[in-house]
């Protein structure tokens, strides 16, 4: 089963699984370490609630193999005393996690590491996105501006620092083949920790650019995105905007509030005098854009579960704001969906103790059932935040979002 690592995973082969298994995870590190694949078909082994007890009770059952999953940005409810009352169509669940009956680890070739494998199947899809709707967005530019405007006026009167405000396109009565569309999100993004999820009759294509948290050995590390720019359409154009980047006080006033946030976080689960910044606001190039990443690390404390030290950062700073709570309770009084999945975190906890999860940013998500296809786009707003360069920040992180959906369309 030898193969070079970037053709183990096609839009035939991923229709073929589709097909095959009720429940699909591709994690998907385009090249920046081993992938993984995870096939499920027995309900029994798997965990879909929002309450947080009964998923951190069925975790704790499951420690000593590999579950696979996520924690969608919901669950804050059970955390701090809040709501979510937003549009919800996608009906996804808060938490959904499972033990596969087949799980691949994939690098430059095939390990079983679960189950039985006998190889993939390349089953030819739709290839098609029908819709009897064009792509919408939930709010206009200037119904967009007006909440940024009341956003600053909390933070001008010292309610919040920071707020992550988003927004949402969608596609209505859309017909979908969700492989072609997550191979083609692949594509033009090529993210580090890109993931594919299948459930039943839900998915999730998502080309996330953001880890939220790892835990390697008692290591653990956080690596927040704040500060984003579009790619330059050659090298001399790209160092400029990197350098803008580098040097924007407005974008680096962003990422160290949230890098002070996720000290504070994994201070609530780290041994004394552990927590360090191995990086500061650092400039990382993708296919379509330039991001500022920090990364914040510490030595856990062993008294700490892995859900303990996941809870204690969740949900992430980079996608709420500070303070966390007041933040929260703001998106929820002025974005107009739930977010759901959307910045939550998809990944894997190994039996071996150590975990990695994502960002659900950049993502996809699509209801068979409903025909209803949703993207979720959004910035951080500060003192220094212009309305008009927010609104387009949001219409650049969309951008490759709505490219592969409109590649999918014939």
């Amino acid at each position: 089963m030898e193969s070079e690592k970037q053709h183990i995973i096609n839009e035939q082969r991923l229709n073929g699984l589709c097909n095959e298994w009720e429940t699909v995870l591709f994690l998907n590190s385009n090249d920046q370490g081993p992938d993984y694949l995870a096939l499920a078909n027995s309900s029994s082994k798997s965990c879909e609630t929002g309450d947080l007890n009964q998923l951190q009770d069925w975790l704790n059952k499951h420690k000593d193999t590999w579950t696979l999953g996520y924690f969608g940005y919901d669950l804050k409810n059970e955390l701090e005393k809040l709501s979510s009352c937003n549009d919800d169509v996608l009906n996804m669940p808060d938490s959904y996690f499972f033990v596969p009956d087949v799980l691949l680890k994939l690098t430059n070739k095939v390990e079983v590491l679960i189950g039985d494998f006998a190889g993939f199947k390349s089953l030819e899809g739709e290839g098609i996105i029908n819709s009897k709707g064009k792509l919408q967005w939930k709010e206009s530019k200037q119904d967009y501006i007006k909440q940024i405007l009341k956003i600053k006026d909390h933070i001008q009167l010292g309610d919040i620092y920071e707020l992550n405000y988003c927004h949402e396109f969608y596609l209505k009565e859309a017909k979908i083949n969700p492989s072609q569309l997550y191979i083609e999100l692949n594509h033009l993004t090529h993210a580090p920790f890109s993931t594919f999820l299948k459930m039943g009759n839900k998915y999730v294509s998502c080309a996330s650019p953001e880890r939220f948290i790892r835990k390697k050995g008692n290591r653990v590390i956080s690596q927040p995105i704040k500060g984003t720019i579009k790619r330059g359409a050659n090298s001399k154009e790209d160092a400029v905007l990197v350098n803008k980047l580098r040097n924007d006080p407005k974008e680096r006033s962003e990422n160290i509030m949230i890098v002070d946030l996720v000290r504070n976080d994994l201070s609530k689960i780290a041994m004394n005098n552990t927590v360090s910044v191995d990086e500061l606001c650092e400039i990382y190039s993708f296919r379509t854009v330039h991001q500022m990443i920090s990364t914040v690390s510490a030595e856990a404390n062993p008294s700490y579960s892995n859900t303990d030290i996941l809870l204690a950062c969740f949900p992430m700073g980079s996608m709420t704001g500070a303070p966390k709570v007041r933040a929260m309770k703001l998106i929820e009084k002025y974005e107009k969906t739930k977010r759901g999945v959307y910045s939550g975190t998809i990944g894997y906890f190994s039996p071996d103790g150590d975990f990695d999860f994502n960002v659900v940013i950049r993502a996809l998500i699509y209801n068979a059932d409903e025909a209803y296809l949703s993207g979720i786009v959004g910035g951080a707003i500060t003192s220094k935040s212009d309305p008009n360069n927010e609104y387009d920040e949001t219409k650049l992180k969309a951008q490759a979002l709505i490219e592969a959906i409109e590649k999918c369309i014939k």
